[in-house]
């Protein structure tokens, strides 16, 4: 029910973002009212709002499918702490490396969806991901490699519309969290966890270029 719950919630208010710009520009991320007006609710406010129903959709799905593995193995609770832990993290991680440009601003719930999806990775590196067009599901730990090389390349090029930098971040903090709350995956799955921790070291080296 909690689970429905952050989801109906989330719908709820893109919807009405949908219909309201002025509530739109009021809840959604942007460095100008974080930096300048001291808005920082917009850390966790963006995150009830989408740009369409598709991204609205494809965000809450993700959730709706992931959640349940962190349940499994921490408790509903600590799947809470990761999820808006995670948003923060991914929206902190935006507001660090896009200070200096007081025009960027972003929505969605993507950063705290990549904390429970890196964190259901941590736990299980071997769960299947199915992707669209591929029929069959793919290891945990090969998709999150082949993510993260792919969204710190979008980070470092802007590439697209998407908030590369959110996902990012959510991702560390997820996947930091996991293992926090269940050491024991870094006995059960030594080698994976490490080389997983590979494309993470990277991020962190551009995130100190940019310090």
């Amino acid at each position: 029910m909690v689970v429905f719950g952050i989801i109906i919630s989330t719908g709820i208010v893109s919807f009405m973002g949908f219909n309201s710009a002025q509530l739109f520009d009021r809840l959604k991320f942007s460095c100008y009212a974080i930096l300048k007006r001291n808005q920082w609710d917009r850390l966790l406010t963006s995150a009830f709002l989408h740009a369409d129903w598709m991204h609205l959709i494809f965000n809450m799905l993700s959730f709706y499918f992931f959640a349940p593995s962190i349940v499994a193995y921490l408790g509903l609770f600590r799947l809470l702490l990761i999820y808006f832990l995670a948003i923060l993290g991914g929206n902190l991680l935006s507001l660090f490396m896009y200070r200096r440009d007081m025009s960027y601003s972003a929505i969605g719930a993507s950063g705290g969806v990549s904390g429970v999806l890196f964190a259901a990775i941590a736990l299980d590196p071997h769960i299947g991901i199915m992707i669209m067009f591929i029929p069959i599901p793919i290891p945990g730990w090969i998709f999150a490699m082949l993510y993260l090389g792919y969204s710190i390349y979008g980070m470092r090029n802007a590439l697209g519309n998407i908030g590369h930098t959110a996902h990012l971040g959510g991702a560390f903090a997820g996947f930091i969290l996991a293992i926090a709350f269940y050491p024991q995956t870094l006995m059960y799955n030594t080698p994976i966890i490490l080389i997983m921790l590979v494309p993470l070291i990277v991020l962190g080296y551009f995130v100190w270029k940019e310090r």
